[in-house]
């Protein structure tokens, strides 16, 4: 049976919109081939998909106003994107949007180590902002376990952290100003190259938005002088439990890592398979770093060990050579990869108290069994960033829809102890219909209000962050 053709206006349209940004772009900043636009179908949350009308990628701030300018003045959706590094779908495309990538928008502005920033273009990798400033001395502190591809833009808009955000804070915390396009295609400064701005925390609210209020060209980054030293040490224990209370504890006695890293067996086994860095044969197991000194980390690593040793380590191994340190790191930093070689999986974020490590983790437990799919936990234990790896079958009928009521059961649980939906992933659409379940009516509105002020018509990254029921009325109007 022929399939119908595509209504003559909707062609029309598209032709029209196409034709607008070819006159705005040099020729290799705009893809329509379907072949090629399908590279941007979606991001690291590879269960749903969706090809643009058409992508654009710019290379300055004026190249992106203009893009947004004409979008908006064709009422034409704008999907941001980094590097499509999201596990939320934060840059899923819908058929009718442009697709705005900032990945070759990756220059370094300018570089003030006396006042300690770094000013880039928001495409640039998290990794090479440290490699533009390290010959220096200095360093940017955000490090998210996918550094080495994700963009600053998307670091913003999720306001990602890293395995040594318990110490030097997440991106909010190393962020100093933005370069701003709202969808009317107006340029907008928030803070700068200065400790804080006067007025409304505009950038506070910018920082964690999920590309809702406007697309960030450039961005003011804190860097600090590199630490004297630092050691990291490996713990194994016999459950997880006990490795959940043994990190309650560090903080609890009042010390500040720079990280506190947990993997479960399961991890630990797809790790070793992959990476073979060497990790004890354990139910589970902390990687605990500290900085400073080396009278300094000396005293930290022991009042941590005795600590530890109330808990009854199966394994305690502590660093003496930076060969020994990439070695009880290597595990850690394959791990997302190395799950990967286990199946399909999908990647939560929820946040909890770290009091309730022990609880969360017997639970999740029960959770896995009860659904039949295995669990994995790897995350930022110091900071009770939970980061459950579900593994299912994505060829199976029925285990996708099983994994994310799984997940979703994991995220109510980190909701009623007290924690959030995400920590450094963002909603995107994997949490969107659960944002009822951490906000009241009120709390949502709230939000929706900013949103309407900062994009009134509802054109930036439609379908992402707030659940569609009540967002139904705006998108209409």
């Amino acid at each position: 049976m022929d399939m119908p053709l595509p209504d003559a206006a909707i062609l029309a349209r598209r032709d029209r919109i196409v034709a607008r940004l070819a006159a705005l772009l040099p020729a290799d900043a705009l893809i329509t081939d379907p072949v090629e636009t399908r590279a941007y179908e979606c991001d690291a949350l590879t269960a749903y998909r969706c090809q643009p009308l058409a992508v654009t990628l710019p290379r300055t701030t004026e190249e992106v106003s203009a893009i947004l300018r004409a979008c908006h003045a064709e009422g034409v959706k704008v999907i941001p994107r980094g590097a499509g590094t999201s596990l939320a779908g934060g840059s899923l495309p819908t058929a009718d949007a442009v697709v705005l990538g900032v990945a070759r928008m990756n220059a370094v502005i300018e570089t003030d180590y006396a006042n300690r920033f770094i000013r880039v273009q928001s495409g640039r990798t998290n990794l090479s902002v440290t490699g533009a400033v390290e010959a220096e001395g200095f360093f940017y502190a955000p490090d998210p376990s996918s550094q080495l591809a994700c963009a600053i833009a998307g670091n913003i808009g999720m306001n990602s952290g890293g395995a040594h955000c318990l110490k030097y804070g997440v991106t909010t915390n190393n962020l100093l100003g933005v370069t701003l396009v709202t969808m009317a295609g107006e340029v907008v400064q928030l803070g700068g190259p200065f400790l804080d701005a006067g007025g409304l925390d505009l950038l506070g609210v910018v920082c964690g938005s999920e590309g809702q209020l406007g697309v960030v060209t450039e961005a003011w980054l804190r860097i600090l002088p590199k630490p004297e030293g630092a050691r990291p040490v490996l713990m194994g224990f016999g459950a997880n439990e006990v490795a959940g209370a043994c990190v309650a504890d560090i903080i609890k006695g009042g010390l500040l890592p720079v990280a506190i890293e947990f993997m479960d067996r399961l991890c630990i086994e797809a790790t070793e398979a992959f990476a073979h860095a060497g990790y004890p044969d354990c139910e589970a197991l902390l990687i605990v770093e500290v900085e400073g000194s080396p009278a300094e980390i000396d005293d930290q690593l022991a009042r941590i060990r005795a600590i530890a040793e109330r808990h009854n380590p199966v394994a305690y191994r502590e660093s003496r050579s930076e060969e020994e340190s990439r070695r009880i790191w290597l595990g850690r930093k394959s791990a997302f990869g190395a799950m990967g070689q286990m199946g399909d999986y999908i990647c939560l974020d929820g946040t909890i108290p770290v009091s309730e490590l022990p609880h969360v983790l017997r639970r999740i437990g029960d959770l896995s069994a009860r659904y039949g799919l295995r669990v994995a936990n790897v995350f930022h234990a110091g900071d009770g960033n939970m980061h459950p790896l579900i593994i299912f079958n994505a060829n199976q009928p029925g285990d996708l829809d099983r994994a994310e009521a799984l997940g979703a059961d994991i995220l109510r649980l980190c909701v009623e102890v007290g924690g959030c939906l995400t920590g450094e992933h963002g909603v995107g659409v994997e949490k969107r219909d659960l944002m009822h379940v951490q906000f009241s009516h009120a709390d949502m509105e709230a939000q929706l209000r900013v949103k309407d002020v900062f994009d009134p018509r509802w054109l930036l990254n439609p379908a992402k962050v707030f659940p569609l029921d009540v967002t139904a009325s705006r998108r209409a109007a």
